[in-house]
């Protein structure tokens, strides 16, 4: 099945309650909605033209779902179908429910999708793939974690079984209830095999091989370490002991480890989660440790980092198969599970933290990776309405919300929560760089220097900004030099920001005022303007963006000489034009924009 989050597409306002039910059993589903037919608060993102935006995300490998009759998706998708081994999923739910049809990628998820959203609506699913239809199986499609070592002879293999010709199944490892229990008539002696093993064998026209998510990889290391040495080791490993790369699980260690480089590059290689372990859960599998060390206890408080990372994973009844190799600055060993691993419940997994911009408020303002970020994430941080602005996109995450005044108590919340091995969106309004969160994080990561924190990972996800809404409003006000200065004095002093402003007017900035006003700052707008009226014209246009990509939207374009306190407050965002910025009034409305020179060049 295809990596990428579902897309929910819904095309009309009736189809909206079908989505939202759809998402709520499909792990990360966005929904995308046609701009104007349905409301966009509910959405991750809006389009205006359908076939296009269905087109585009077919081209991504985004699995989507149609609330839709599937002639649409057909007449949409069916000029750019090619390869239908690369396609995603694609499915059309009827509005109501009452029909649920995989048309592409059966295979390739769709039918699993297909059984997961039927099973809401109480209606079989339209599934039309021979093996799915007769045996609720599909061998070229295996639950997560199983690898198909020749899928061409895996679509031959369910060829037979649906023919009714004899096929035997032989199991050495891992789990294989999901093909027993299928009810596919299996026989012993055959000369068609399924064979289910975690060795490095080779399969062939009569054999179909299936490797289970059996293995465990622990891995230890100096800091530092190349990654081609780490990976190198565990090649050599399992190959000198005949085991299966596609069997492997998960890479494991030492949880000091969870920001290595090399430990990640490893398990990014071999296409599975990196998973963690504290001190006391190694230094617990001891009894077990072929190969145990006083010399590692002394250095991280366990025996073993390779062999006990290896074996905690598989749990009491695993065992290990590879005792700990080493190179130069690296370790590893390989323990197999009873039955099969779920990476999820095994450790833990390193911290992200998001550090999300969603825009200023509108869900058509909030790019695709701020909304995948949001989707990505379990845990939501910030103030209660940035939370609420959001809308349907938070359901299913755990909200942590503050006071407006409290940035320090949200980044700190943030970054425990990523240190102990969560999800985390820190949601920030417009872009997160600017006046909002990100410099907070990377602050605190400087003054506290804790070494949970160092070990997540971080990425800051822009946003449209405020003053990129405000000018897209009105025109091309920042067609030349700009800046942006705050004008709150709770965090940088009155003086410090006097001179900037003084600094932007004599070098004739168009400037973008954030926080101009607030309940208790009442004067520091119109000391900013008295300073500007000091070197340009009183008839200099002046924007007043409030509430923007909200319900209340407000856009004034004023004189200068015009500006006071009472018409801004901390929701507003006041963009003051350079000596050239200008307002032109065509077809009936006017535009502010601030040339570059073009005419001149001319």
């Amino acid at each position: 099945m295809s990596e990428q989050a579902p897309v929910v597409v819904v095309l009309g306002p009736l189809g909206l309650e079908t989505a939202r039910r759809i998402r709520a059993v499909v792990p990360g589903a966005r929904l995308h909605g046609l701009k104007g037919r349905v409301d966009a608060a509910e959405l991750a993102e809006t389009f205006s033209d359908g076939v296009d935006h269905l087109r585009r995300l077919f081209a991504s490998g985004s699995p989507i779902i149609g609330i839709c009759a599937s002639g649409i998706l057909v007449r949409a998708l069916g000029p750019v179908l090619q390869d239908k081994q690369a396609e995603p999923p694609v499915l059309a739910v009827a509005v109501d429910g009452s029909a649920v049809v995989p048309l592409l990628g059966g295979h390739h998820g769709a039918n699993a999708l297909a059984r997961t959203i039927a099973r809401v609506f109480d209606v079989a699913p339209a599934i039309t793939t021979a093996g799915d239809a007769r045996f609720g199986l599909a061998l070229d499609e295996p639950p997560p974690g199983w690898r198909v070592a020749n899928p061409p002879v895996a679509r031959r293999m369910m060829a037979a079984l649906v023919d009714g010709r004899p096929v035997a199944l032989e199991v050495e490892a891992g789990d294989a209830g999901w093909i027993r229990d299928s009810g596919a008539p299996f026989a012993d002696g055959a000369e068609l095999t399924v064979r289910v093993t975690d060795k490095a064998v080779p399969g062939d026209d009569r054999t179909l091989v299936l490797h289970p998510p059996s293995l465990v990889v622990g891995v230890g290391c100096e800091r530092g370490v190349a990654p081609g040495e780490l990976s190198e080791l565990v090649s050599r490993t399992l190959a000198d002991h005949g085991l299966a790369a596609q069997s492997v699980a998960a890479v494991t260690s030492l949880d000091l480890k969870a920001d290595e480089p090399a430990v990640l590059a490893l398990a990014r290689a071999l296409g599975v989660p990196a998973r963690f372990f504290a001190a006391a859960a190694l230094e617990a599998e001891t009894p077990r440790l072929a190969t145990p060390s006083d010399v590692v206890f002394r250095a991280v408080g366990c025996h073993g980092v390779a062999e006990g990372a290896a074996l905690a994973a598989v749990g009491r009844d695993g065992r290990l198969v590879v005792a700990k190799a080493a190179s130069e600055r690296a370790t590893c060993a390989v323990a197999r599970a009873a039955t099969t691993v779920d990476p999820a419940t095994v450790g833990r997994g390193r911290g992200t933290l998001h550090v999300v911009g969603i825009g200023p408020g509108a869900a058509h303002w909030r790019t695709p990776e701020a909304s995948a970020a949001v989707a990505d994430a379990r845990h939501l941080v910030g103030y209660g309405l940035y939370l609420d602005l959001l809308g349907e996109a938070a359901a299913g995450r755990t909200r942590h919300e503050s006071a407006l005044g409290a940035e320090d108590e949200r980044v700190r919340v943030a970054l425990d929560l990523a240190a102990a091995g969560e999800t985390v969106a820190l949601v920030c309004s417009g872009d997160a760089g600017i006046y909002a969160l990100a410099s907070l994080v990377f602050e605190r990561l400087d003054r506290d220097d804790r070494p949970d924190w160092n070990r997540i990972e971080i990425n800051v996800v822009p946003g449209v900004s405020a003053l990129q809404a405000a000018a897209a409003r009105v025109g091309a006000p920042l067609g030349h030099d700009f800046c942006a200065i705050s004008l709150s004095d709770l965090l940088t002093p009155w003086e410090v920001i006097e001179r900037r402003v003084a600094a932007a007017a004599a070098g004739d900035f168009v400037i973008a005022f954030y926080n101009p006003v607030s309940q208790r700052r009442r004067d520091q707008l119109v000391r900013a303007r008295d300073i500007l009226l000091g070197g340009r014209s009183p008839e200099t246009p002046v924007i007043l963006a409030r509430k923007l990509g909200r319900e209340g939207e407000r856009i004034e374009v004023i004189r200068l000489a015009d500006l006071d306190a009472g018409r801004a407050d901390m929701l507003t965002l006041v963009m003051v034009g350079s000596s050239e910025t200008r307002v032109v009034t065509r077809g009936g409305r006017s535009r502010v924009y601030t040339p570059r020179g073009y005419a001149a060049k001319g």
